[in-house]
């Protein structure tokens, strides 16, 4: 799609940021709204002007909540004693839709760098500390990617809280070394989940 509209270029730019396109596939979702402005972008721009508004980020457990409005987790509704840890929404909901695992999610936000070594104060683990002390929770499941950042992640978590009586485990068999958890399938997810291992405290 050749033009020479500034804001047409700036929307391709936008929307090849995302996750899975590229400028081309960009161009034709572009093609797609421009083409059905009354039914497509007029309705998507008042979505998004709304998620913008009026959807934050949970502090306590990094899930989604509308602004203003109390989460789920701090309702503490469910009476679950185990919590899984993931890097990611997209990773929970991944777990979600396997139906695997009944019990609370805590959301990390993303993982540790090796080079970074101020990069948890970025991450949720304090009040990870907080959640699993509040709700006397009796497993912690590690659920981050077999990638290196993830494995550095669980690595500093399992440390912070090895100490306490709690169980420590992580996703065993079924999870290949370099995955991330929201690209595999729900077959592979229940195998990893049922395969859990303890961590060693050694």
């Amino acid at each position: 799609m050749e033009n020479n509209n500034q804001e047409i270029d700036e929307l391709i730019k936008q929307f090849s940021k995302l996750p899975g396109l590229g400028p081309k596939s960009a161009k034709r979702i572009i093609l797609k709204l421009i083409t059905n402005k009354e039914n497509m972008i007029k309705p998507l721009a008042k979505s998004l002007a709304s998620v913008y508004k009026n959807v934050v980020r949970c502090n306590e457990c990094g899930n989604l909540k509308m602004k203003d409005t109390q989460c789920t987790c701090e309702k503490n509704i469910n009476g679950y004693d185990k919590i899984c840890v993931v890097e990611n929404l997209a990773d929970m909901w991944a777990i979600e839709s396997s139906n695997i695992f009944k019990g609370y999610f805590h959301i990390l936000g993303g993982t540790l760098n090796n080079n970074d070594n101020n990069g948890q104060k970025n991450l949720l683990i304090d009040s990870l500390l907080k959640r699993i002390e509040k709700n006397k929770l009796k497993e912690v499941i590690i659920a981050t990617s077999a990638t290196v950042e993830g494995q550095t992640t669980a690595h500093y978590i399992e440390d912070e809280i090895k100490n306490s009586e709690i169980k420590i485990s992580k996703l065993g068999q079924g999870l290949p070394v370099g995955g991330e958890i929201e690209q595999l399938d729900d077959g592979t997810l229940v195998s990893a989940f049922k395969n859990r291992v303890p961590v060693s405290s050694e």
